[in-house]
């Protein structure tokens, strides 16, 4: 069974995981198209993070930023060896339930072009493509897409 629960982004397995995705968007994209949040950026105040584990097996990490008329996704990973599980699909059930519980009207995010199953991901969820939002700016490597609550 997943278990999706609010997490300190510093405890170990978290961390691994978060420092993982890092190394991967270093590896796939230049470092000006790299919005990933600090692990230590990811326990402010607007900051919501969770993770996904399978017994103590931290397997998954996501969060939500909260903005006054928006919400983002942020730090979406799955462990390679545990994809196609259904971790992924929970973290994303979760950070949409966390924007309605703060009666955000919309949720939006940036991610990468090289990163098919994260496209794939997020239109299963219901967001849809749209222009650059907040500090973002349009880059060759990024899309951005966004869903209505």
């Amino acid at each position: 069974m997943i278990i999706i629960a609010r997490t300190d982004p510093h405890h170990p397995q978290a961390t691994a995981l978060l420092r993982q995705s890092h190394a991967l968007m270093a590896s796939l994209f230049p470092p000006e198209d790299n919005y990933y949040l600090e692990i230590d950026d990811l326990v402010a105040d607007d900051i919501h993070f969770f993770t996904a584990r399978i017994g103590d097996q931290i397997l998954g990490t996501g969060a939500l930023r909260a903005y006054p008329d928006y919400g983002e996704v942020k730090s979406m990973f799955v462990a390679p060896d545990a994809r196609g599980k259904g971790i992924a699909d929970a973290l994303m059930r979760q950070i949409e339930d966390q924007a309605i519980e703060l009666k955000l009207p919309m949720i939006k995010l940036e991610t990468g072009d090289l990163l098919h199953a994260a496209h794939k991901l997020y239109a299963r969820h219901g967001f849809a493509v749209c222009g650059s939002f907040g500090d973002y700016k349009t880059a060759n490597s990024s899309i951005f897409m966004e869903k209505q609550l």
